[in-house]
């Protein structure tokens, strides 16, 4: 298989596939997904070549993302889409409780996310400063 990318978006496919295997394999410690570690070692192989080699560099007979890499802002992308995943998941969590988990569906849905809008306009103005738990 052959594939033509400019240098920009070669460059670009490396942030999507560390990102996706960052999505993939960070939390999994010894049970990785190896296929995707592998795939990523292969693309990121490909810096020397291309003219980018301090984005890689070697480790256990490996190549793997470089230090200058990891640092050079590719995991504020990452938090970013955390936090706001994270946020969307509380906020639908507390939606369905509130309203005693149902399932969703075309009845309730508007519902839920009405309720999601006003948790996400809190987290938006306030973060978590606000969430107490009550005992």
């Amino acid at each position: 298989m052959q594939i033509e990318l400019t240098k920009k978006e070669f460059r670009l496919l490396l942030d999507m596939v560390y990102i996706g295997n960052w999505v993939l394999n960070s939390t999994r410690g010894s049970d990785r997904f190896r296929q995707y570690d592998d795939i990523e070692s292969k693309l990121f192989a490909l810096c020397e070549s291309n003219g980018m080699p301090i984005l890689a560099e070697p480790w256990e007979d490996t190549i793997v993302p470089s230090r200058a890499y990891a640092d050079g802002g590719i995991h504020e992308a990452i938090a970013y889409y955390e936090d706001n995943v994270f946020y969307e998941i509380l906020a639908e969590e507390l939606s369905r409780r509130d309203m005693e988990y149902p399932e969703i569906t075309d009845d309730n849905y508007d519902e839920v996310l009405r309720r999601m809008d006003r948790y996400m306009t809190e987290f938006q103005t306030s973060g978590l400063d606000h969430l107490v738990l009550e005992e």
